[in-house]
């Protein structure tokens, strides 16, 4: 009989490979759910705990760390972690305004730290000066917005390791919860926790060194049959992009700068213009694009990471019809265009215009070869009318089409000012209407 369940078990199970580990990912999602998650096409993720205090990398400095220093991390990081301009409601309006459908916040990393009321251990957020229970006013601050929730959740425990006596690591077989049954015990307690005392929780990543971690993703589907497992469900493919388009769901999970959590010096950020062309190439191929931010320890999104945000959400504002309800076309690219469909009307495909810097008046002509137009076929550049530019009356910026054996050509101008000095660096999303796939 055991031997039968283990055999049921992983025929629900497919093998990926996940920061240089084999894990197993767990295939009992709804497609229906799934379906749902590939509609929201937008999310951010939030990476917060006690260290940000310190701006170290979330959790992993205690690997390998020295007892003294480990111990110095567990007694003094939070005695100090006071996040007194903590707004959550800012957060979920900025998330809101970007475009973000969903959020992903991380309720316990490696650390073992809970940034929640649980009953399980006394390293959380309710023994720090702030003394609030984070994770329930930022889940409350996201729904108000209308924004889908979900938890992050780390199996790998470092601080409970700790206190068992066993070094902190991420290769020791001592540390996985398939050789620590007290650990995958208390990990059982608090995925309950999280998903029974907060309300509907839609979407969690569970994020395990284990292969056998994501048998935690068994456990949260008998909580709620309804959630939808991201990482341990399906692939997630982290700080890169695939080649090619996966076949069903899937999770781009990106930092804005180099590290996941809050670093105050030393940080390289992304251009909003490389984020937008990362949402862009993402839906093109399928995806879901999880974008992160890392609150600084007063509970402030950094400027640098907001300000990105802001452009993304003008570009949002201007051309979120190319974002949602949109499916991949037949080819994902084709030069300077990627492609996406409407997936009500088939017929409908956006070509989203990167690389490309039009001067603020300027037309320009492109043949696109993918494309097959007919006397139905019809351009427009998304957010504006085609009718007048600004200041410049003598100008017609109306976009056209001419169908041709070699593909369609499209005429269209940069005629909407964005920005007061007539600039704007970021893609252009033409609307064509009544078109099909070139075959040949």
């Amino acid at each position: 009989m055991k031997m039968k369940k283990l055999a049921i078990f992983f025929a629900f199970c497919v093998l990926i490979s996940t920061e240089g580990f084999t894990q197993i990912t767990v295939k009992r999602n709804k497609p229906e759910r799934e379906a749902w998650f590939s509609e929201l096409g937008f999310g951010m993720f939030i990476h917060w705990s006690l260290d940000a205090q310190v701006g170290s990398v979330i959790s992993h400095s205690m690997v390998g760390a020295s007892d003294d220093y480990i111990e110095r991390y567990i007694s003094e990081l939070p005695t100090t972690f006071n996040p007194h301009r903590f707004n959550p409601d800012d957060w979920a309006t900025l998330a809101k305004l970007a475009g973000m459908k969903y959020m992903v916040f991380t309720a316990k990393h490696h650390s073992g730290f809970c940034m929640y009321d649980t009953k399980t251990t006394d390293f959380s957020i309710m023994n720090t000066p702030f003394a609030k229970d984070a994770t329930k006013e930022i889940i409350e601050a996201f729904r108000k917005q209308g924004i889908a929730i979900g938890l992050y959740f780390s199996p790998d425990d470092f601080y409970f390791i700790h206190q068992q006596g066993i070094t902190v690591s991420r290769r020791d077989e001592k540390v996985l919860i398939s050789n620590n049954k007290e650990l995958m015990e208390y990990d059982k307690k608090q995925l309950k926790e999280l998903l029974t005392n907060y309300g509907k929780i839609d979407i969690l990543f569970i994020d395990g060194m284990d292969e056998q971690s994501n048998l935690l993703a068994v456990h949260a589907w008998d909580i709620d049959s309804d959630i939808v497992v991201t990482r341990g469900g399906m692939e997630t493919p982290e700080q890169h992009l695939p080649n090619t388009p996966i076949a069903g769901p899937w999770e781009a999970c990106f930092t804005m700068g180099t590290q996941w959590q809050f670093k105050p010096s030393n940080e390289d950020y992304k251009s909003g213009t490389k984020i937008i062309e990362m949402l862009v190439e993402t839906r093109a191929k399928g995806g879901n694009l999880l974008l992160n931010v890392g609150p600084d320890p007063y509970g402030e999104i950094p400027d640098e990471q907001e300000n990105r945000l802001r452009e993304v959400a003008l570009w949002n504002l201007v051309n979120r019809e190319a974002v949602y309800g949109i499916a991949p076309f037949d080819i994902v690219r084709e030069g300077k265009f990627w492609f996406v469909r409407d997936k009500e009307t088939p017929s409908t495909v956006y070509a989203i215009l990167t690389e490309d810097v039009l001067a603020h008046g300027e037309r320009k002509e492109y043949l696109i070869q993918c494309l097959a137009g007919n006397e139905n076929t019809k351009v427009s550049v998304l957010g504006h009318a085609g009718k007048i530019v600004n200041y410049q009356p003598d100008k017609d910026p109306t976009p056209f089409c001419v169908p041709s054996e070699k593909g369609l050509l499209v005429s269209i101008m940069r005629a909407q000012r964005i920005y007061n000095n007539y600039k704007w660096p970021n893609p252009i999303v033409l609307k064509i209407e009544n078109v099909e796939y070139r075959k040949d």
